[in-house]
């Protein structure tokens, strides 16, 4: 199964969290489970902000990125398409708010999951929360605009 992600027109596959033609960056891959999106993601050391607990861009990042890969594929599901059809949905953020509930560990492999709060127009907002070993430590909420189809092009 392909995750959103991997149906991202080359031309905007490059960001740090999501794009899968970034070799640096997190490269995170997200899946429909029911009416919510799963992506998960296992820090590693150098994503430390206090040892033994992750950083919080990390985090404010894993948010962002899930959140606006669930508005693409919420846009493509409302519409009634399917993820490869063109012209491509892709969302660029236009707010984030993030709430850092608990500590994050750093060891292990983080939860991430969102869900469509509203899609209005061109924009998609969404609620998205990370968790460590069944413990929810941060919700965030992304305000997902779409990109013109020039954008990035």
């Amino acid at each position: 199964m392909k995750a959103f992600q991997d149906y991202y027109p080359e031309n905007v596959s490059h960001c740090y969290g999501c794009g899968s033609k970034n070799p640096l960056g997190h490269q995170i891959k997200t899946f429909w489970d029911g009416d919510e999106t799963l992506t998960w993601f296992t820090p590693e050391p150098y994503h430390t902000a206090l040892p033994g607990f992750a950083y919080g861009g990390l985090i404010a990042s894993l948010i962002d990125c899930h959140s606006t890969g669930t508005a693409a594929a919420a846009m493509y599901r409302a519409s009634g398409r399917a993820m490869d059809t063109l012209p491509a949905f892709r969302f660029v953020t236009g707010s984030l708010h993030v709430d850092f509930v608990k500590p994050t560990p750093i060891a292990g492999t983080l939860e991430i999951r969102g869900r469509v709060r509203e899609i209005k127009g061109r924009k998609v907002i969404v609620e998205s929360t990370v968790s460590a070993n069944g413990v929810v430590t941060a919700r965030g909420e992304v305000v997902a605009v779409q990109m013109p189809e020039d954008f990035g092009g």
